[in-house]
């Protein structure tokens, strides 16, 4: 089965075309706002080359919002053009190094951070957030490898590593009966949405 993975959750994206185990397409490219073109480029390309997939993977993250959305918005469109399966697996199932067991861990900003543990490229725990503090005490009992897909040099132990496409279709084919076709996809969050309601509009009568 040709299958098309799509992942920029983090700073590297990449993209995969695989049928049934034969590499037919595998891009790298940063992935941030101001290279987003390449993510495109790279989505034409491999569509020039080798057809339409019939299975479409997505990184849903935790990471970029952005990137997620992007990866997400442009899956459901080929799934609507093609006709293809369309499944999302957790970004950080598919890190390129890492092991059968492993941790990741990641900056969720306002000072708090996020960990996740991962066996068999199944998320079994989290992610959850923390503190500083509290994720330091954790990662100290920690007996399997602890990866970042960024610098966090507040932790001394973390490895740096990166989700890639081609690993997200190998997990995609070892999970193929455990997940199912959807019709939509939508990104790891690591908090609620907020939404800022507007203020009331004064309306003011006219005077004479």
């Amino acid at each position: 089965m040709k299958t098309l993975a799509l992942e920029t959750s983090t700073a590297r994206g990449s993209i995969a075309l695989r049928d049934d185990g034969e590499v037919l397409f595998d891009g790298a490219f940063a992935a941030d706002r101001k290279h987003s073109g390449a993510f495109f480029e790279n989505v034409q390309l491999c569509l020039e080359r080798c057809g339409r997939p019939e299975k479409i993977v997505v990184g849903l993250g935790p990471g970029s919002y952005a990137g997620v959305r992007i990866a997400i918005a442009t899956g459901l469109g080929l799934r609507f053009a093609t006709g293809s399966k369309l499944v999302g697996i957790p970004s950080i199932c598919a890190l390129d190094v890492a092991p059968r067991a492993y941790c990741v861990v990641g900056d969720a900003r306002r000072e708090s951070f996020f960990f996740a543990r991962i066996e068999s490229a199944q998320l079994i725990e989290g992610p959850i957030l923390e503190s500083q503090a509290e994720l330091e005490v954790r990662l100290e009992g920690m007996s399997v490898p602890i990866f970042a897909s960024e610098s966090l040099p507040q932790f001394s132990q973390v490895q740096l590593a990166y989700p890639s496409a081609s690993r997200l279709v190998d997990v995609a084919a070892s999970q193929a009966g455990e997940i199912a076709d959807v019709e939509s996809l939508e990104p790891i969050y690591l908090r609620a949405p907020h939404i800022t309601v507007p203020k009331p509009t004064r309306i003011f009568a006219a005077t004479k």
